[in-house]
């Protein structure tokens, strides 16, 4: 090995144990309720839990925690506090609170997807992040956590519905408030009205838009009075959590959050919803998003 190489390796091993020294482990238990282990080569203390509270079938198999339903939090220092990761397992109706109380908390929420197919009841895995003091990230930690316990402590099992009303067999949607709201003109289909609006990227050099996949859409069924939102949301990193924090704040269910392509520029996440209450109310919740998201042509009166 080369001396530079060497002195180099020696200096990454002395600021690893810096920071482990740094870390409040005894503060990180005290905070998340959970006692964790330090990886003291890599300065990272990890809090972790099995998510044994439901039994999970895969296929037909119950599955033991051991093969990946566990949930955990890792801590590392930084120069300016501490940065912690992390991955929830969550069921469908916990995701709405435990993503309400990481936004809420000062934790960014990265990623939610499945792992398995045909898992009953269906698992999510929710990722987090975040940096700055111990006591905040931890506290915020353990709030995400109590956020799921409580919707089980209320609900031993499981929701298999969000439980609102049936929405009529045929669709009716009006289409001509939601055009006002939305500034443009939606696609109707059986009672059904759709909206899609493209942001420009690249791809390899390539311009990439709306027919390329880059796009933001909304759809329209039920009644206006009691209609149903699903669609995509096509935003920046910088963008992400305000967008999320302002449809969770109109009572809007996130129910995926990854990316669709790779090598694009900008970096582009996508994540699905899914709403419930008059067209009106779910029209404008999602123009709020929109806003935030830089549709063209549309000023945005909210802050991140």
């Amino acid at each position: 090995m080369k001396p530079t190489v060497f002195v180099a390796a020696i200096f990454t091993a002395l600021i690893d144990i810096v920071c482990a020294a740094n870390l409040d482990t005894a503060r990180i238990d005290q905070l998340t309720g959970l006692k964790g282990k330090l990886n003291e080569k890599e300065g990272v203390y990890k809090v972790t839990f099995p998510r044994s509270d439901v039994k999970i079938v895969v296929d037909g198999w119950t599955m033991p925690p051991f093969m990946g339903l566990g949930t955990w939090a890792a801590f590392t220092a930084t120069k300016d506090g501490v940065m912690v990761m992390g991955d929830t397992v969550l069921f469908e109706d916990e995701v709405y609170a435990a993503m309400s109380a990481a936004l809420d908390n000062g934790l960014n929420v990265t990623a939610l997807h499945n792992h398995f197919f045909f898992d009953r009841p269906k698992v999510y895995f929710m990722h987090i992040e975040g940096e700055g003091a111990v006591d905040k990230l931890a506290g915020a930690v353990r709030k995400v956590y109590d956020a799921a316990k409580q919707i089980r402590a209320t609900n031993p099992t499981p929701k298999d519905s969000l439980g609102a009303e049936p929405l009529p067999e045929k669709s009716s949607i009006t289409a001509a408030p939601l055009n006002k709201i939305f500034g443009a003109q939606g696609e109707s289909k059986d009672g059904m009205v759709k909206f899609t609006f493209g942001r420009p990227a690249t791809m390899h050099g390539t311009n990439i838009g709306k027919d390329m996949g880059v796009n933001t859409w909304a759809a329209f069924a039920g009644s206006d009075d009691k209609a149903v939102v699903d669609g995509d949301f096509a935003v920046t990193e910088d963008q992400l959590q305000s967008v999320l924090r302002s449809l969770l704040k109109d009572k809007i269910n996130i129910v995926a959050i990854h990316q669709h392509m790779t090598h694009e520029e900008p970096r582009i996440m996508f994540f699905h919803y899914w709403g419930r209450s008059s067209a009106k109310n779910l029209g404008q919740a999602v123009k709020n998003g929109l806003q935030l998201g830089g549709l063209p042509g549309v000023s945005s009166p909210l802050q991140n």
